[in-house]
């Protein structure tokens, strides 16, 4: 009995520390990403289009991890008693 109230207590918090690291990280990646696409487009305004492509690519993958973080916490969720 303690130890599933020990892991019951350790999910509870650090599944939503971890979501919150998770959103930060895409946060923080997504800015990245974008400021670099957008000096690369005032550097060479002819590769716009290309630049552009890969950085909503990157973006959505970005994202997607993000999204994936968020599915293993509800499924985790699950398994709080």
């Amino acid at each position: 009995m303690i130890a599933m109230l020990e892991t019951s207590a350790i999910l509870g918090f650090a599944l939503p520390f971890g979501l919150a690291l998770a959103a930060m990280a895409s946060a923080t990646a997504l800015g990245r990403a974008v400021s670099a696409a957008m000096e690369a487009i005032a550097r060479q305004p002819e590769a716009s289009p290309r630049v552009q492509t890969a950085m909503v690519i990157g973006c959505a993958l970005i994202e997607a991890l993000t999204i994936y973080v968020l599915v293993a916490v509800f499924i985790l969720q699950g398994r709080i008693h």
